[in-house]
């Protein structure tokens, strides 16, 4: 972690890789993994938004319509999920 991040009280929610060739200095920063775990689930949400070509390419010149159409694309996203048979089951 540079020392900038760690002046202004920011901390790592990526885990280092376990392998990292050469030498560091001083201790490695320590991750939260329960940042870590919403990062993870905010991250695949926009991976998943940036699938509908509209939001992807922002159409909507307007800050207003683009929100809206986010707004459409996850209901559309919630309304599929409900209708998907349960994969536990």
């Amino acid at each position: 972690m540079c020392d900038w991040c760690r002046q202004h009280g920011l901390r790592a929610v990526i885990p280092e890789k376990r392998k990292v060739h050469g030498r560091q200095r001083g201790r490695p920063p320590q991750h939260d993994r329960a940042r870590y775990r919403q990062r993870n689930s905010v991250e695949r949400c926009i991976g998943w938004l940036k699938h509908c070509r509209r939001i992807a390419t922002r159409f909507e010149k307007l800050a207003t319509h683009f929100l809206g159409m986010i707004q459409l694309a996850m209901i559309q996203r919630c309304l599929r999920l409900l209708q998907e048979p349960s994969k536990t089951t």
